[in-house]
């Protein structure tokens, strides 16, 4: 009646805008070496060496593995990142992760139990590592 919408066949109301919503992943026991390109969210469970540039989310799983340059949106970690790691908004590193290189970041989040030896560069701030406060 007044003010109703209609919905098609597939439940999503008429006149809305679907997304594609896609997500990639490079799965647990795939290894890549190149330059990957991800317009949306990708999962990194495998092994990936090179540069990846991230348009929204990055999640390592716990058996992923990045030895590269990775610029993105949003990360998160649960496995092991060697390199330069650039993210726009907010990284997350879980208990599991393993990270050391050179990190940018807007918002960081670190779990008790992660190992994070890097040069961090944090909202226009540098906070050195540990291994540099002593030299």
């Amino acid at each position: 009646m007044f003010g109703k919408d209609k919905s098609d066949q597939s439940g999503n109301q008429s006149g809305a805008v679907m997304s594609s919503g896609g997500s990639n992943s490079l799965v647990q026991g795939t290894s890549l070496e190149g330059n990957l390109k991800a317009n949306s969210d990708i999962r990194i469970d495998g092994h990936l060496t090179g540069k990846l540039e991230c348009s929204g989310r990055l999640i390592i799983g716990g058996s992923g593995v990045i030895d590269g340059e990775v610029d993105c949106q949003n990360a998160i970690i649960e496995g092991k990142f060697i390199g330069k790691l650039n993210v726009k908004e907010l990284l997350d590193i879980r208990e599991s992760a393993d990270v050391s290189g050179d990190v940018s970041t807007n918002k960081l989040l670190i779990q008790a139990g992660a190992i994070f030896n890097v040069n961090c560069d944090m909202g226009g701030r540098k906070i050195k590592s540990k291994k540099d406060q002593s030299s």
